[in-house]
């Protein structure tokens, strides 16, 4: 099997499991307060249905950066566990792209007023 195609069936395989295993662990589990935190992929998504404009691109955003969060720990885990280097590299580059995203995202939330527990949206924002 050609190295290129195993890189990209590893990163489908590892997409999917990311998926699934943060629908598995948040799906029951309560918030910790009244924000999204702890919503499966699935309830963000459902979430985001009926906003638009600002008050999509906040939920979004945050939701996007909580995802981030959960994939880069769980690359970090791979990283130190896995038993195959590509596993490992996989799991460099996941960090790596994440991580860097996060910020972009952040910044997003600094520069068009997005306070981080969704409230104070503003509907002037583009």
């Amino acid at each position: 099997m050609e190295t290129k195609s195993l890189l990209y069936g590893l990163i489908g395989f590892f997409a999917g499991g990311l998926l699934v295993s943060v629908a598995a662990t948040t799906f029951d589990k309560p918030a910790p307060d009244s924000t999204d935190m702890g919503m499966s992929m699935s309830q963000m998504t459902e979430s985001l249905k009926d906003k638009q404009g600002d008050e999509f691109d906040q939920a979004y955003i945050t939701g996007m950066i909580e995802h981030h969060e959960g994939a880069v720990e769980m690359a970090q885990l791979a990283e130190e566990n896995a038993k195959h280097e590509e596993i490992k590299a996989l799991s460099r580059d996941i960090i790596t792209a994440q991580k860097k995203e996060i910020d972009e995202m952040k910044q997003w939330q600094v520069e068009w007023d997005y306070s981080t527990d969704m409230k104070g949206v503003h509907s002037e924002h583009h």
